[in-house]
């Protein structure tokens, strides 16, 4: 008989970063975690497992880290990411508890290896974890009790998993020490279609009588597979928003809208969203003439295929949410199982075959739910605006309607048109008088019949601020323009006036108007003006 690698697994999560060195031979002797949904997803789905519900901070002296962690060959370690994500607030959030639980985990590693025990170790994490993980740390660092050797962090890599047969591009940081693994699939991805094809619509439960897994290729009764037949149909307001956020930033690149399925998924992250750019949001019902009417969110079960759960893998907890989460906070399986090969074939082991899970029954199934698309709310009538006119950036330029400079606390309700250039450290903002605009416009005949329009219009749609903001805030029914719906107007009248493949490339002499353009489009210009004379119409 082989010999058996041993492995403790911290943060083990839902699924566990040692499930795949499980299934590849090796012996898992510990697991912790210290959020319950997860303990119990993975202890449901491992019979006679026991996982250790704790703080790892907790374990602050030699003596307890003797006590509570067993000597294994293998730590593998994956910490929560939230505070390095991109959506967290730009990446502004406090990184001080993560920072002191891989300081706690370098502890546990010089422990292991000074008791001679430990040959390799493993640290996962998101791609921006890796700024704040050293090369090298003394004991003094650590806050060890007496001299030890210095613990050098010798491999610093980022992971691609659809490398490793995983249905969608998620990068992570992997460091420690361990075999580097070769790359699998490169040339072979498996595809968002390929998963749909195989576990079929949600929506129509009339489709098959067994359901097969899409990485794994074994089958079960349609009947035993849960958390996937029920409605995740999302709000027209949500979707909305969501399209707007993908196809039209202010100044990030264009997504697609809805996901394509030719293609990996996109990374699944833990937090389950409908409105903001990074949903992934996929068809769901088309009208007579075929367009898309409706869109939805994935199902529990699709982002769990597009993490390699196998079908038969159940999530214990009551709501959506949380089972979301469980799963976007799981270490993608085909990645751990390419880090555990490379060990074996370093160690002279055998690679096993793929031992599937035991069934197990689900404690809440999400089976048959409805929709719980949520309707929109109304706002605080302190909230701020801010878009530019959709879908119109011409020459790195857009014409951008807000409320910031409004006096809230003495309800004062200032709205206000700014032309921007460029983004970020090379952003130009500046607010363009109507006399200076006309005074380059006059001369084009479709100036003089657009204007006319623009102000019939708004004669009956544009009354005070005050209403403006009312109605962006949902707090009024009036016929007053909501911004949004003033915007898209404005847009509709350029592209009537002065149509994008005519227009485009008119430019006119740049003078007085923004710095570092000899020449401007024609089109901005009218942008700005049908904004400028909007606003100056609200009292």
């Amino acid at each position: 008989m082989e010999k058996q690698l041993t492995v403790a697994d911290f943060f083990c999560g839902a699924w566990g970063f040692s499930e795949w060195f499980r299934q590849k031979g090796f012996k898992i002797a510990f697991w912790l975690d210290n959020w319950k949904p997860a303990i119990e997803t993975h202890d449901l789905n491992h019979p006679g497992v026991k996982t250790t519900y704790m703080n790892i901070l907790e374990l602050n002296t030699i003596e307890k880290i003797d006590e509570i962690i067993p000597d294994t060959d293998i730590i593998v370690w994956s910490p929560p990411c939230v505070s390095f994500s991109y959506s967290n607030k730009a990446w502004k959030a406090d990184k001080s508890l993560w920072i002191q639980l891989i300081e706690q985990y370098l502890r546990i590693v010089l422990r292991k290896k000074k008791k001679g025990t430990l040959k390799y170790r493993i640290m996962e994490n998101v791609p921006n974890s890796k700024d704040y993980v050293k090369d090298v740390y003394t004991w003094e660092e650590l806050w060890l009790p007496w001299k030890w050797p210095s613990l050098k962090i010798p491999q610093r890599h980022i992971l691609l998993a659809s490398d490793y047969w995983a249905p969608q591009n998620r990068k992570r940081f992997v460091c420690g020490d361990y075999p580097v693994p070769e790359k699998t699939h490169e040339w072979k991805e498996v595809l968002v279609k390929t998963v749909m094809d195989c576990i079929k619509n949600p929506l129509d439960w009339k489709w098959t009588n067994e359901i097969t897994d899409p990485i794994y290729w074994f089958t079960i009764p349609k009947l035993q597979l849960t958390d996937h037949f029920y409605d995740t149909t999302i709000s027209e307001h949500d979707w909305k928003r969501a399209k707007r956020l993908k196809e039209d930033h202010g100044f990030m690149g264009k997504m697609d809208f809805p996901e394509r399925t030719n293609r990996t998924c996109r990374t699944v992250t833990a937090t389950q969203s409908a409105s903001t750019r990074e949903s992934i949001i996929f068809w769901a019902d088309k009208n007579k003439e075929g367009k898309w009417t409706s869109y939805r969110l994935p199902t529990i079960r699709e982002i769990s295929c597009f993490m390699w759960f196998p079908i038969n893998y159940q999530f214990t907890w009551w709501n959506e949410s949380t089972k979301y989460k469980l799963v976007g906070n799981a270490v993608c399986p085909p990645m751990s199982a390419a880090l555990a090969w490379a060990i074996l074939k370093k160690e002279g082991l055998k690679n096993p075959k793929f031992i599937k899970n035991k069934d197990t029954k689900a404690g809440i199934d999400l089976t048959w739910r409805k929709t719980n698309a949520k309707k929109q709310a109304p706002k605080k009538i302190d909230s701020n605006y801010s878009r530019h006119i959709p879908y119109l950036k011409v020459a790195n330029l857009r014409v951008e309607l807000s409320n910031k400079t409004s006096d809230f606390e003495k309800w004062k309700h200032r709205w206000e048109s700014t032309l921007h250039r460029w983004s970020w450290k090379s952003a130009q903002s500046k607010q363009i008088k109507e006399s200076v605009i006309e005074e380059k416009m006059r001369e084009k005949k479709e100036f003089q019949i657009f204007i006319k329009e623009l102000e019939t219009t708004f004669k009956k749609n544009l009354f005070s601020s005050k209403e403006m903001q009312e109605r962006y805030c949902l707090l009024s029914n009036s016929s007053h323009f909501h911004p949004d719906q003033l915007l898209e107007y404005i847009k509709e009248m350029l592209d009537k006036f002065f149509p994008e493949n005519k227009f485009n490339k008119v430019l006119i002499d740049n003078k007085n108007i923004i710095n570092g353009k000899s020449n401007f489009p024609i089109r901005v210009l009218a942008w700005l003006y049908a904004l400028n004379l909007a606003v100056s119409k609200l009292k």
